[in-house]
This record gives structure tokens, C-alpha cells and sequence, in this order.
């Protein structure tokens, strides 16, 4: 780790921080903390992921459903309105709507066929702001002046590395540029991100070998073909079975830095108490 003891991290003049976990658990709050501070440069991954990377898809999509109806099609033709994705830090709706849900096409459900396929470009996209990373520290540095620095990743980095694998290209980046924490949620942490989920159902990007499984595992259990699928339904019930999926590689991440629990974060709101928050997951390894 970059910094290897309570002391090393006080005394850091340039303080850098990549937190990761299940998404909920405080990660943006914290980053959006630091940065309201002043002295900290906030790289959130899904903004980078929906604007760099992901963007001209975004907005590809949207021209495409526009341009169905006939008004804002000679609109759009005559370059008489302009459709763009207004992605920000916390509002990354753009971004999921694009992913969507494989299913009835009259629920808003996506062949599978193109469902893998934009999964596959957010993975593509992802590693790419990940390995963005260490250009992010420096540009914050000489462009603006900013010595500290906070990575807030989205829940799926999880499922684009092998934390298991001593080289893993996008771990062995992240863990020589930052100090890699992760949030680390209870039971009961789990159990309300399910009730908000089975709420409000929104879509994810999960490893394609799980998403392959557990689509068939889903056909067979319902009977149903692919057009006659409920999104919703589909993408709950895959919910379920992630927040145990992810739990494990999550942890084999945390050995690449330290663990923090959600309870302590949600503590957390100054800056004052986020130093001692590292301090203390530093100070008991």
C-alpha cells in the first residue's frame, strides 16, 4: 500500500484515495464531502465511464428513439435541436437507461443479443476510466492544483478485475496510485439495498459468464422466451443473487488495501474525520 502506517498517512503531503463497494453505501457521499472542502479533486468512474467513454452511445440511443417521431425527427434533420446525455456525479441515469434490460420489448426489454452487447461496451469502457486513473492524479495536480485526490469507482469494478491474479493490470494501476478502501456492508446493509432495488429497479453490468447463467438459469425456471420476460422482474431477481456474487470479490479487492464498514463511513462528515477514519483502518491492518 502507499501509505503503510497511521503516521505515513498524517503526514502524507499528497493524500490519494480510491474507495469501492456495493453501490449505496456512501462512497459518492464521502467523495462529494472532500470536494465541497476544497482541497480534494474528485474522478468519479461512471462520470468518466458516461461522458469519455460512453457518451456518444448515450446520446446515439436518444437521437435514435427521437428520431421515431416525425416532428423531432425534422427537427433533428434540420439541426434545428440538439439531444445530449446531462450526466453528472449524481445523477447517472443516462448511463443506466443506455445499459437497460434484456426482455418484452414492449415492457422497454432489449434483445439479449444487443443487452450483452452494450454490457460489453461498459466493460470495455470501465477498464478504461479505471486504468484513467493515474492521468486523473496528475492532471488535478498541474491543471488545478489540487494535492489530494478521491476515486469514487462504481459498484461493478468488482467484475472487471481478478483480484486473485498478483498481476492484474487495472489492480496493480489503481493500488500503485491510490490507497484502495473498501466500504464493507453488513447483512442488514444488504437487506436495504434490496428493498430499494426490488423498489426501483435499475440497470447494472455484471462478469458475462454470471449474466449468461443466470439468464438460461432464468429461462428455465420461468418458461418463458425471451420476448415474453419481464425486465423488471429479470434484472430483481439478478439483483438478488449479486449482492452475494460481488461479496466475495469485493474482498479479495480489499486485500490490494484496507476495509472500512459502512457504519464508519456513514460517521464520516468532515475531512478531519475522514483522515482519522484511514488512520484507524491503517492502525488495525
Amino acid at each position: 500500500m502507499i501509505y503503510r502506517s497511521a503516521r505515513d498517512w498524517r503526514a502524507a503531503p499528497r493524500k490519494k484515495v480510491l474507495l469501492f463497494g456495493m453501490s449505496g453505501l456512501g462512497k459518492t457521499h464521502v467523495s462529494n464531502l472532500l470536494r465541497a472542502s476544497g482541497d480534494w479533486f474528485h474522478y468519479s468512474i461512471d462520470y468518466r465511464i458516461g461522458t469519455r467513454y460512453m457518451g456518444e452511445h448515450i446520446a446515439d440511443n436518444a437521437k435514435r428513439e427521437a428520431m421515431k417521431n416525425p416532428f423531432l425527427r425534422e427537427l433533428l434533420m434540420t439541426d434545428s435541436i440538439y439531444i445530449g446525455s446531462n450526466i453528472t456525479f449524481n445523477n447517472l441515469a443516462p448511463l443506466s437507461t443506455y445499459l437497460g434490460k434484456p426482455g418484452n420489448p414492449e415492457r422497454g426489454g432489449l434483445s439479449f443479443e444487443e443487452y450483452m452487447r452494450r454490457q460489453q461496451q461498459h466493460q470495455d469502457a470501465e477498464i478504461a476510466a479505471l486504468l484513467d486513473t493515474g492521468h486523473f492524479i496528475d492532471r488535478a495536480l498541474d491543471l488545478y492544483g489540487y494535492d489530494h485526490f478521491i476515486c469514487d469507482t462504481g459498484g461493478s469494478i468488482c467484475e472487471v478485475v481478478d483480484p486473485d491474479n498478483p498481476d492484474d493490470p487495472v489492480l496493480k494501476a489503481l493500488s500503485e496510485n491510490t490507497l484502495m478502501v473498501w466500504i464493507k456492508g453488513s447483512d442488514a446493509h444488504a437487506d436495504e439495498l434490496a428493498r430499494r432495488f426490488d423498489k426501483a429497479p435499475k440497470p447494472m453490468y455484471y462478469k458475462p459468464e454470471f449474466l449468461l447463467a443466470r439468464w438460461q438459469q432464468y429461462l428455465d425456471e420461468t418458461g418463458l422466451s425471451e420476448e415474453q420476460v419481464d425486465p423488471d422482474a429479470f434484472v430483481r431477481w439478478t439483483y438478488a443473487a449479486a449482492l452475494a456474487h460481488r461479496q466475495p470479490l469485493y474482498a479479495g479487492m480489499a486485500k490490494w488495501g484496507l476495509t472500512v464498514t459502512a457504519e464508519e463511513v456513514a460517521a464520516v462528515s468532515t475531512t478531519a474525520q475522514f483522515d482519522d477514519l484511514i488512520a484507524t483502518a491503517l492502525e488495525r491492518g
